[in-house]
């Protein structure tokens, strides 16, 4: 491989010159930069990251530890963290530790199953000397075990730190929740139901409290009987549909999209349709939302600013800045046509 001396000698400058260049220092002139840049790009050169981190005590490196990039909220939150690294001249390195594509969500309660696959992926961040950790978490819960002795400042994205030094990146489940059961409530609906997730999820508490508050602000009295818990997938949703329609509602919080598609699925085999019989607003606003029939009405989660934020939130930490414990990313009321005003 060639060295940094070689291609100074072959342009005749200095290797103090070529450096320069290479770090985007503007201390040369630019005939001698494409010179320089010419030869680099002719004989391969590529830039020792590790060696001149060594060097410098900092490798212009962030890491990025992802739970499982088939999550959907993962991607668009890496790509908010790229998107920043990029614009302050930061490389990232992403591990996938693959925890659901391994093993659905049995490793939840299981640390052997966990930290076979996270230690190893955090000592490899340690190796490299990243300059700084995002942890993507692939839903929100608390996590009291991400690891501290390797002293690498560290913020997580998408769940709540119980670790005193790593700061947390959340979306505001609550405040979107009450926001568009608020929407529902304007619309003239008073009898609404709830397509919720697990019962112990942090998602759900919260989004029943946004549910219980609208209710409370516009008088209507909280009934626990119009809320069933039927996970995030449309399958239990769908079989949990007629049920809650029976209960004399006129809407339903179904608390994520993929949770609306199981109600629109169950009215659609029995004749009927969202926006004409009943009114459905979903969370998240996934994709296919957009093309559902009718078009989805739902509380989108800015993912992307998730990620933009944690990742500045740990430039924060690593310049020495203070910090909070964290910071709450708000959801954003996405209005189509599965609402019916009465």
């Amino acid at each position: 491989m060639i060295t940094l001396k070689e291609i100074a000698k072959e342009c005749g400058v200095s290797t103090a010159t070529v450096s320069n260049i290479l770090n985007g220092k503007n201390k040369v002139s630019e005939e001698t930069r494409e010179k320089v840049m010419a030869v680099v790009k002719e004989r391969g050169y590529k830039l020792n990251y590790v060696a001149q981190g060594l060097r410098k005590q900092k490798t212009q490196t962030i890491g990025v530890i992802a739970e499982d990039i088939v999550q959907f909220t993962t991607p668009e939150i890496i790509e908010g963290i790229m998107e920043v690294c990029e614009e302050r001249g930061y490389r990232t390195i992403v591990q996938n530790l693959r925890l659901y594509s391994r093993w659905q969500d049995l490793w939840f309660d299981n640390e052997k199953m966990y930290y076979s696959v996270m230690d190893p992926a955090v000592q490899e961040m340690a190796s490299i000397r990243v300059d700084g950790i995002v942890y993507v978490a692939g839903h929100a819960r608390n996590i009291h075990r991400f690891p501290s002795e390797y002293q690498i400042p560290s913020v997580l994205a998408y769940a709540y730190s119980q670790e005193k030094d790593v700061p947390s990146v959340v979306i505001d489940d609550e405040e979107g929740a009450r926001l568009i059961v608020e929407h529902l409530i304007k619309k003239g609906h008073t009898k609404i139901g709830v397509m919720a997730g697990e019962q112990e999820n942090i998602h759900t508490k919260l989004r029943i409290l946004g549910y219980q508050k609208a209710l409370f602000d516009a008088g209507i009295l909280y009934n626990p009987e119009l809320v069933c818990y039927a996970g995030w997938g449309k399958e239990l949703s769908y079989g949990a549909a007629e049920e809650l329609l029976s209960k004399d509602i006129t809407a339903i919080f179904c608390m994520s999209d993929r949770n609306a598609g199981g109600v629109y699925k169950y009215l659609f085999e029995n004749g009927k349709q969202a926006g004409r019989d009943i009114s459905i607003v979903g969370f998240d606003d996934e994709m296919i939302s957009d093309f559902m029939t009718p078009r989805l009405t739902t509380m989108r989660i800015d993912r992307l600013q998730i990620g933009k934020r944690a990742v500045e939130f740990l430039f924060d930490k690593m310049e020495g800045k203070e910090v909070p414990d964290e910071i709450k990313v708000p959801c954003r009321l996405i209005d189509r046509e599965s609402v019916l005003e009465l």
